[in-house]
């Protein structure tokens, strides 16, 4: 297998793949010690038994904007599976998005496999080949990279082109193209990837609704997210979120103070980061009574009726193995309740759920139609 570390080499390879029908791609990456994901390795395959390559990131001097280019290129269709981290990447690195996408989860979860499919199963279920996971967890920036380590990385994309094309096929045959659509438009979405510090309180857990603790969290979330973005740290080495709620309920003022926490680690005591905890705890005390910050509590303030709620679930059981997709790819348990107390906005009534659960749901819950069982089949009876 090719080694792609020359720039040129990456502009000839992305050319030829603006020639064909699609390109599968897949990325390695590393996490663990930083905020962004390091980019390490980038696995691409032309159809068929078209050459399928590896193209190294961390080679001196070479550029990605062919391969990025690629990915605007519409004339091709980008085949990932499980798209969302890969695509990240791209579009913190280069503000770029692949159009058109093609997520073969999304498409193996709309054509049967159940819910959150893993690319294994895929592989044995599809390709009928079993793959050596051994590398999964190596680490990819490390130079030179194994033979054990290239051939698993390229089975990422050799294997998906199986996966594409057999997916493509069914969609097709059932006409469910326009659902993977759906599903995909939030991957395409640049909202799907920034994260603004502003709003990084809300991933926060507290037991606390006090308006005054929820100020002083949303600032030290704030501070914290700004401290990891732009040291490139991931943000549970600045501070975790249990010191995080700590330090919002003993709300330090001086340093001895953040000594005296329990639960701050060594790294969160360094003193611009104590400096950021104390201006954070402040700013959080100074926010007027008319600006603090509220949890959102429609949920729990709705008025839900179990009765409606257990007929919901027992329409959709029905609806999802008519379809032949997962339960929980048409609609969540907690959506069931938000229809059953009234609400008529959540996604499980719109576009293609609305075509096969939403719309006999609305009917279900205005009594136009009763359920009744058969043998082992539940029917829809109109009232």
């Amino acid at each position: 297998m090719r080694t792609i570390t020359t720039t040129k080499d990456l502009a000839e390879y992305c050319e030829r793949a603006k020639g064909a029908p699609y390109v599968t791609i897949d990325t390695e990456f590393l996490r663990e010690r930083t905020y962004y994901s390091k980019l390490c390795l980038v696995q691409m395959a032309l159809p068929g038994n078209g050459e399928a390559v590896l193209v190294d990131p961390l080679a001196g001097g070479l550029s990605l904007e062919p391969l990025y280019d690629l990915l605007r290129h519409r004339g091709t269709v980008k085949v990932f599976h499980a798209a969302r981290q890969d695509l990240e990447i791209f579009f913190v690195d280069g503000n770029v998005l692949p159009e058109p996408l093609f997520d073969t989860q999304i498409a193996a979860m709309v054509c049967g496999f159940g819910d959150q499919v893993g690319y294994e199963t895929l592989v044995r279920k599809i390709a009928r080949q079993s793959l050596d996971k051994t590398s999964r967890f190596t680490d990819w920036s490390r130079r030179p990279l194994s033979e054990a380590q290239k051939t698993y990385a390229i089975a990422d994309v050799t294997h998906l082109r199986v996966i594409y094309e057999f997916l493509a096929k069914e969609l097709e045959r059932t006409g469910r193209q326009k659902w993977v659509e759906e599903e995909e438009a939030v991957l395409l979405d640049p909202e799907t990837y920034i994260s603004r510090p502003e709003d990084a309180w809300r991933r926060v857990k507290t037991r606390s609704n006090s308006g005054r603790f929820l100020a002083i969290v949303r600032e030290l979330a704030r501070f914290r997210e700004q401290y990891a973005q732009t040291r490139n740290v991931p943000r549970s080495r600045v501070f975790k979120d249990d010191a995080l709620v700590e330090l919002a309920s003993t709300k330090p003022s001086t340093v001895e103070d953040i000594g005296r926490s329990r639960l701050l680690l060594r790294e969160g005591r360094k003193p611009e980061i104590a400096e950021g905890i104390l201006a954070a705890v402040q700013a959080g005390l100074a926010v007027k009574s008319d600006d603090l910050p509220k949890l959102d509590d429609r949920r729990d303030q709705l008025q839900v009726d179990s009765a409606l709620a257990d007929l919901l679930r027992v329409l959709l059981k029905a609806k999802s193995e008519a379809a032949g997709v997962a339960p929980k790819l048409i609609a969540s348990s907690a959506e069931l309740d938000e229809i059953a107390a009234g609400q008529r906005d959540g996604a499980a009534l719109k576009g293609w759920r609305g075509e096969v659960f939403g719309a006999d749901a609305l009917r279900l819950c205005e009594g136009k139609i009763a359920l009744s069982a058969r043998g082992g089949a539940v029917r829809i009876v109109q009232v």
